[in-house]
């Protein structure tokens, strides 16, 4: 006799995106809106109900088979125990029955147990796309991976920006060698191992964090960098770049092609340059550091290291544009690598006690007049 389909428990669901997740020896699958899911991923998006079609947790979405609460509960047994209220029901009455229906906190404890899940099937899942769907998502990525990368990063020589073509030819060449570009000894990647010890000479490493703040600029810093920017001529010590994934947001794979580019160099290239204006008060900038230099390369004793607050300002300065008095004020106008400018922000906040003032007059300097 066949089997006699139930609608009870089907759910129909066209046109999704599915997030899959294997936890113990069951898949769970969740229907979400692609795009938000993404922003979900980086940030952007916090509300739930904007990243899901539909607040179900399925066993298999496309034939509307719902997770049973009994398979969740052998998955997240943790979860549940946290919630146990919602499951194990309340005591009433000296005969000790259970109460009916379920209270307003029961309702509520199974409520944020199942969105705790729902939130690691999010965040832990694989995206499930069509081949079609997946070469225009990789597409529209690359393209916004190679925009951000060519606003980022000049010609070493001319300080002038490279076309988004000449970017993606750069990118292509270390994704088909495998991440790197050989031989080792070339010129390019001793080009690269220079570019990553001006980095490092700051005490900061290679680029990999920035602001996921949308819709004004930020500075692409190095600030939660877990890395030196050290070389030691090692394929397995070097950033790679082996292409475009859906599992990283736009702006942090735009950081790990910048930092391969530079490691590499299959163009010659380098950060562009960060312009600052820093003022604080004549009094302060002549009093003494009390924080040791991070680099005392010029100093074998650690006081001399120190210096004035002033003198330590325009050591994070790669070059100096125009320096000034400014009624109390001292005031000073220049070009700072992207990679100090957390140490010289956190430095000024210390040592002046919040009076001095640091600009961002230009996040990425394409070109300057020498």
């Amino acid at each position: 006799m066949p089997m006699i389909q139930q609608p009870a428990n089907q759910i129909k669901l066209t046109n999704v995106s599915l997030v899959r997740y294997k936890k113990g020896k069951k898949r769970f699958e969740l229907a979400c809106y692609k795009n938000k899911l993404l922003e979900y991923r980086s940030g952007l998006e916090k509300d739930l109900d904007n990243v899901l079609q539909i607040p179900t947790i399925f066993l298999n979405a496309s034939k509307g088979e719902t997770a049973p609460n009994s398979e969740l509960v052998k998955a997240w047994p943790m979860q549940a125990q946290s919630s146990e209220p919602s499951h194990g029901g309340k005591s009433s009455g000296k005969g000790g029955k259970k109460a009916k229906g379920k209270s307003a906190d029961e309702g509520d404890d199974e409520k944020s147990w199942k969105d705790a899940i729902i939130e690691e099937i999010l965040k832990k899942g694989e995206i499930q796309v069509n081949a079609n769907e997946r070469k225009e998502l990789l597409d529209r990525m690359e393209r916004e991976i190679v925009e951000e990368v060519a606003q980022r990063v000049v010609d070493p020589q001319t300080k002038r920006v490279y076309t988004t073509g000449m970017i993606k030819k750069g990118l292509d060449v270390l994704s088909k060698q495998g991440g790197h570009v050989p031989p080792q000894d070339s010129l390019g990647h001793k080009l690269g191992k220079l570019n990553l010890g001006e980095g490092g000479k700051n005490g900061a490493g290679l680029p990999k964090g920035s602001s996921e703040t949308s819709g004004q600029a930020t500075p692409m810093t190095d600030d939660d960098n877990e890395s030196t920017g050290t070389s030691k001529g090692k394929r397995s010590d070097m950033p790679m770049w082996t292409g475009v994934v859906t599992t990283k947001s736009v702006k942090q794979q735009a950081l790990e092609a910048i930092r391969a580019l530079i490691a590499w160099q299959p163009i010659p290239v380098m950060r562009a340059r960060m312009r600052l204006r820093i003022t604080c008060p004549t009094s302060v900038a002549k009093q003494a550091a009390k924080s040791k230099a991070a680099s005392t390369e010029d100093s074998a004793d650690g006081e001399q290291g120190r210096g004035t607050i002033k003198d330590r300002i325009l050591s994070f300065v790669e070059q100096v544009e125009s320096q000034d008095t400014v009624g109390e004020d001292w005031e000073v106008t220049g070009f700072v690598e992207p990679g100090a400018y957390k140490a010289l922000m956190d430095f000024c906040t210390a040592e002046t006690k919040g009076r001095g003032r640091l600009e961002v007059l230009d996040m990425a300097v394409t070109h300057t007049d020498d």
